[in-house]
């Protein structure tokens, strides 16, 4: 397991002594918000994005954040200069309802819990840009909107957890995953896009998708470098006939996708587009830290 600097509620430990109580909760019902972040030059990226929709988040389950995004920033810097390694970081801030009666009701948790996960970041193998990643399209369907809406970037993962181990029994890199609609929707941890024509295009929100910030973040540098990226609704064929198709996440950047259910996206080797946007998400990436 790699060693990970661990914030919880304002003492800053190793992983052995982070402690949080069963009565959490997160731990109990699973009533929590998370937000993935990494850094680049050793500086958090994008970190005003993640903030914004950790409390856009956090207003869809009624759970007040006791703190200010400076706060929330200050934290994780005091988190990573704790932390014994010097190159990039991986951050994963996790804010629960807090300790309290086994209860549903929001009045037995007066206090929030906070916890900074700072571990070393890990890129995907160097293969998966080269020569690009299978993905499976999975029988697990992503959350109905009414239910846990997809939108709330929610610490109960069941849903995805339940859809990537089923990739992984069929030996894929990424799940994914229908609405109850059968259109596309997401991976289990990335946003989707497919390309045909020279244009990018990736589900809309309202088929019930995590609005990700590396997904927002391509939009704009299609506009930057001439390539039209849009929201389009898309299902089963729009992928295995798709000229390309990548992922993109926070942790991941933009990784092609060159095959599909043991199907072949066109010459099964990552297309222009998508070697486009990697190159540019990175320059822009490294300019903005």
């Amino acid at each position: 397991m790699t060693t990970a600097t661990i914030y919880v509620n304002g003492r800053i430990s190793d992983a052995r002594d982070a402690v949080v109580s069963v009565l959490d909760h997160g731990f109990l019902y699973g009533e929590g918000v998370y937000e993935t972040l990494r850094t680049y030059n050793r500086r958090l990226f994008l970190f005003d994005r993640h903030a914004r929709r950790l409390r856009r988040s956090a207003s869809m389950i009624a759970l007040d954040l006791p703190f200010r995004d400076d706060d929330l920033r200050q934290a994780i810097t005091d988190t990573m200069a704790q932390a014994p390694f010097d190159g990039e970081a991986y951050v994963r801030i996790l804010v629960t309802r807090g300790v309290g009666d086994l209860t549903y009701d929001p009045k037995a948790t007066p206090s929030a819990t906070l916890a900074i996960i700072v571990k070393p970041h890990v890129d995907p193998p160097a293969s998966a840009y080269r020569d690009g990643v299978a993905v499976a399209i999975v029988d697990t369907v992503r959350n109905h909107p009414g239910s846990v809406n997809p939108m709330i970037k929610s610490n109960n993962l069941m849903n995805n957890a339940l859809a990537m181990q089923e990739a992984i029994r069929r030996g894929a890199f990424e799940g994914v995953m229908r609405n109850y609609r059968g259109e596309l929707t997401e991976c289990t941890t990335a946003n989707l896009f497919v390309v045909k024509g020279g244009v990018a295009l990736t589900p809309p929100l309202d088929a019930g998708l995590l609005p990700g910030i590396t997904r927002e973040f391509v939009f704009e540098i299609g506009r930057a470098i001439e390539i039209e990226v849009r929201e389009a609704v898309l299902r089963d064929d729009d992928l295995y006939a798709a000229d390309e198709a990548f992922l993109t996440g926070t942790t991941r950047e933009v990784v092609p996708v060159v095959m599909v259910d043991s199907r072949s996206i066109r010459d099964g080797r990552p297309g222009p587009v998508t070697l486009r946007l990697l190159e540019e998400f990175r320059r822009a990436a490294r300019s903005l830290s």
